[in-house]
């Protein structure tokens, strides 16, 4: 896939609203077929369902949960990026997605959906961490855990509507089009998914910050990338014939 270079390798953004901007950007010079194209765009719908649905006031700490998006949401700026410049520094978990983005063969849905298990299961927890230390608080601090919780329950309620929504007719008819999509998409939910990475996220958190755990949180966090690269293959496995 050819992609203006300046659209994928701009710089981070610095707050939720560039973001937004930066996404319609990506959406419009991404070609339309690209698999990170169908990622961007189910990202774009959970972004504007999470902000029509709760605002950053709804929040008992609107700062921590603000700056855990923007630093969430930059770590899939660094993947697009890295794809680019530094091929070699995509972290497994994506390189699923951005190595067959261009596979006739998956359907819309299964490259959105790898997109979102690499950016929850492995992203997430990170970017946990990241915040924490940036604002030196910690995970189990004050009301992150339920600012956190609350963020999945909108989720859960608009889940079905957006997967609709990319996949539109062809989820409709998907055991006639596509057997064993269902199969397939069925293994990954962005409820659970977000569940198991605040989990990480303090397990990844303790090993950092007792003296001594560093090799190991660096291993916990490598095995992370491993494990999750291999869950976005799985949900590739190709079930579409181009030639029919």
């Amino acid at each position: 896939m050819t992609v203006p270079n300046s659209v994928l390798t701009q710089g981070p953004v610095g707050s939720v609203d560039e973001f937004v901007a930066r996404l319609a950007a990506l959406q419009q010079a991404l070609p339309p077929t690209d698999g990170l194209a169908y990622f961007n765009q189910m990202y774009a719908l959970v972004t504007a369902a999470v902000s029509q649905t709760v605002g950053a006031s709804a929040f008992a700490d609107p700062v921590w949960i603000t700056t855990l998006d923007v630093v969430f949401a930059n770590l899939y700026l660094d993947a697009a990026r890295d794809s680019v410049q530094s091929p070699d520094a995509v972290p497994r978990a994506w390189a699923a997605l951005l190595e067959r983005r261009s596979d006739p063969r998956i359907t819309p849905l299964q490259f959105a959906l790898a997109g979102m298990n690499a950016h929850i299961n492995h992203d997430l927890p990170v970017a946990l961490v990241a915040v924490c230390t940036q604002l030196q608080t910690t995970p189990d601090s004050g009301s992150h855990h339920a600012d956190f919780e609350r963020v999945n329950a909108v989720l859960a309620s608009v889940e079905p509507a957006i997967r609709k929504s990319v996949e539109d007719q062809l989820l409709l008819d998907a055991d006639q089009v596509v057997p064993g999509l269902q199969d397939v998409v069925a293994n990954f939910d962005m409820g659970k998914a977000r569940e198991a990475a605040w989990s990480n996220a303090r397990t990844l958190w303790f090993l950092q910050q007792n003296a001594g755990n560093a090799s190991d949180a660096a291993a916990f966090l490598s095995a992370l990338d491993h494990l999750t690269g291999f869950a976005g293959r799985g949900l590739l496995v190709p079930l579409l014939n181009p030639h029919a």
